[in-house]
């Protein structure tokens, strides 16, 4: 063994070697467990900017771009039933929606966080191809339909098929994907920092065992500067915790106030356009089968259960309540319309059906689709501000972890220099 191996040796054994390889330890330690707590509450903060900013706002347009369209298809329905010149409120109803959609189709396509080649990039591509080709066809049977020709049914029957078998599937899978982007970064964020915990007690009992050793072996006290990197850590554990379950609970009360609730309102307004245009279509054919009276009643059926089973101690009770009645209504009004058309009066049954009374399907249909929408809008702005909550309840977290990181390694640092100056 050479002269300088064996020095080195001699120093590692000897208690001013083991007093700096101790220090050297408690620093790294302080400093990775600053470092780590600092970066874990940066990624959560992250996380929750990305949901504000890219996830819920994909998910909202998917809902809404689901919505325009079967608005469309509904609208399309019932400015057909009209005969010749259709009422100018419904086409600008049917207008409007086309043109919602189209602007949904656009407005995220430069923000959202899905990759370019992503696959609902690619269903947003298709339905923006699709549109054009179902609003050909609603202007073919729209044409023919002002001409007195029977061949009009046949083109929007296609329309309404385009619509029901391509592209509202395609929407419908284009929200679910977006709705699952929001409900994994809030379970995700529900889950413990666990990382940072762990470090941080493996820390504290470093430190712990440190201030043993000390007082062990070097028969000494507590070491102020040990003692000052511990009560430093432990703050920055209690901050930890304290503002991690502040940030989980406004994620959790987000959840079971705003995105839990919304989906069931989502689900609902679909609900809602579904069974209007299985009804209105029932017209446009004369359909007697009964398979439009089939979709019409296991989609009210379903909006029903939904309505019925909202929270009630969710947003928006009296919009819900809203609905109910509204709901309520309308399906009176289905059942006059029924009735008239088994009478064998078309017209009639095109009247309750389409006609500007209140006590008709088409005010009905408004009225609940207007207090699902503002239900919608209230609890979003739940989610949206339990989220801003969560943010903020990490807002100093990540520097602050850091710089006290640093402050409890240089305070190992002022309390072990002491010690070792004993053995100069």
């Amino acid at each position: 063994m050479t002269p300088v191996h064996a020095d080195v040796r001699a120093f590692v054994s000897s208690s001013p070697g083991k007093l700096l390889a101790m220090g050297m330890l408690l620093v790294l330690v302080c400093l990775t467990a600053g470092l780590t707590t600092s970066e874990v509450a940066a990624e959560r903060q992250d996380a929750l900017r990305t949901l504000l900013a890219d996830a819920e706002p994909d998910a909202y347009s998917a809902h809404s771009l689901y919505t325009a369209l079967s608005v469309a298809d509904a609208a399309a329905g019932t400015a057909f039933i009209a005969g010749g010149l259709e009422p100018q409120p419904v086409r600008d109803r049917y207008s409007q929606a086309v043109g919602e959609a189209a602007a949904e189709l656009v407005a995220r396509s430069g923000h959202s966080a899905e990759p370019v080649d992503g696959p609902d990039t690619t269903l947003r591509t298709e339905i923006a191809t699709g549109l054009p080709v179902y609003t050909g066809l609603v202007e073919t049977a729209r044409t023919a339909n002002r001409s007195g020709y029977p061949v009009g049914a046949a083109y929007l029957s296609e329309a309404s098929n385009q619509m029901q078998n391509v592209l509202l599937p395609m929407a419908g899978d284009l929200h679910e994907h977006r709705s699952a982007a929001v409900v994994q970064a809030q379970r995700d964020h529900v889950r413990p920092p666990w990382k940072a915990i762990l470090l941080l007690v493996g820390a504290l009992l470093v430190l712990l065992w440190a201030q043993r050793e000390i007082a062990h072996r070097w028969r000494r006290t507590l070491n102020p500067g040990l003692l000052a990197a511990s009560v430093l850590l432990l703050g920055l554990f209690a901050w930890t915790v304290v503002a991690g379950s502040i940030s989980a609970a406004a994620m959790v009360h987000g959840r079971d106030q705003g995105a839990v609730p919304g989906s069931r309102l989502t689900e609902s307004r679909i609900l809602v356009q579904q069974a209007r245009a299985a009804e209105t279509v029932k017209l446009v054919r004369r359909d007697a089968t009964g398979d439009y009276d089939r979709s019409y009643e296991a989609g009210i059926t379903r909006l029903a259960e939904l309505l019925d089973g909202y929270p009630p101690d969710a947003p928006a009770a009296g919009d819900i309540a809203a609905a109910r009645t509204a709901l309520a209504r309308w399906q009176a009004a289905h059942q006059r319309m029924n009735d008239t058309l088994n009478r064998g009066d078309w017209v009639g049954a095109a009247v309750v059906a389409t006609g500007p009374g209140q006590d008709d399907s088409a005010a009905q249909v408004q009225a609940l689709d207007t207090a699902l929408e503002q239900a919608v809008t209230e609890t979003r702005d739940r989610l949206r501000g339990e989220a801003g909550t969560a943010l903020r309840a990490l807002n100093l977290l990540a520097p602050g972890a850091y710089l006290l990181g640093v402050l409890a390694a240089v305070c190992v640092v002022l309390g072990l220099w002491p010690r070792l100056r004993e053995y100069r």
